[in-house]
């Protein structure tokens, strides 16, 4: 049988907006290094995604620099892009915002950067960030060390088979890319699902733990090259992966360990 290994790594810095490919990243305990360490609020502080606001989806991001202190990522939407410089760093007062039951305290990156994202999504909206010591627990009923989580919905990172994709796209009338479950870490080598019944597992050196398989949303029905919403892949999960009323994709992982992971690294089970 063929080794389990780390097929690809995805970040997505801005919460809901275009994912990047990495060769590696660093693991912190919130999550991957620049893994949603930013989203953008309404008018209400409260926090947007493609659930509400598809055309969220045509926000493409790349790494144009790395350094010390943060980041250069090239934002594209359609014709248009701008380098925003990310650190966490002379920013303004903190706010109180909103992630589905949490409140966490961000600080507004810029107001260009503010108004840059408003006039291409047509809504009042700023761009926040979530500095690394900031609190945020994840659900104490699937802590293991007092975990806490960056923007993401729920958890640090997400993990996901590529024959899992694989066999679902088997069902569907059109093929789904991976990017519709925007998973950190895509594993090669497992059978369909297995992913569903790991527990604690190692890539490279870096131990993780399974701790609660994902419950997916209409997010996956975003096409991210075009914005648009349709029917599948949900309608399809929903005949064969519906437990308890939640449709389950993946799986939620907290870090146990804090090193570098790499593309190809092999995964150990146990």
């Amino acid at each position: 049988m063929a080794a389990l290994r780390l097929s690809e790594i995805w970040i997505y810095p801005i919460k809901s907006l275009g994912g990047i490919r990495v060769k590696s990243a660093q693991v912190f305990e919130k999550g991957l290094q620049y893994d949603r360490r930013w989203m953008l609020v309404d008018r209400d502080n409260d926090f947007m995604t493609q659930r509400i606001y598809p055309k969220m989806a045509l926000f493409k991001l790349q790494i144009q620099s790395r350094w010390l202190l943060g980041s250069k990522f090239k934002i594209s939407y359609g014709n248009d892009s701008m380098g925003l410089s990310f650190n966490h760093s002379a920013m303004s007062k903190p706010i109180k915002a909103t992630v589905w039951d949490d409140t966490v305290e961000v600080c507004e990156v810029n107001r260009e950067y503010s108004i840059w994202f408003s006039k291409r999504l047509g809504i009042e909206c700023k761009l926040v960030s979530f500095p690394e010591d900031n609190a945020r627990p994840v659900d104490q009923n699937y802590q293991i060390n007092r975990e806490q989580v960056s923007l993401a919905d729920a958890y640090p990172l997400l993990i996901i088979g590529e024959q899992s994709l694989a066999d679902l796209n088997t069902r569907l009338a059109d093929p789904v890319p991976m990017n519709r479950f925007r998973p950190n870490l895509v594993v090669s080598g497992s059978r369909p699902y297995e992913e569903d019944g790991w527990g604690n597992f190692s890539v490279g050196k870096n131990k993780f733990a399974a701790v609660k398989p994902c419950a997916r949303c209409v997010l996956t029905t975003v096409n991210q090259d075009t914005g648009e919403k349709g029917m599948e892949p949900l309608a399809t999960l929903s005949k064969y992966r519906k437990q308890d009323n939640k449709v389950l994709f993946g799986q939620n992982l907290i870090a146990i360990d804090h090193y570098e992971i790499h593309e190809g690294d092999e995964i150990i089970l146990g």
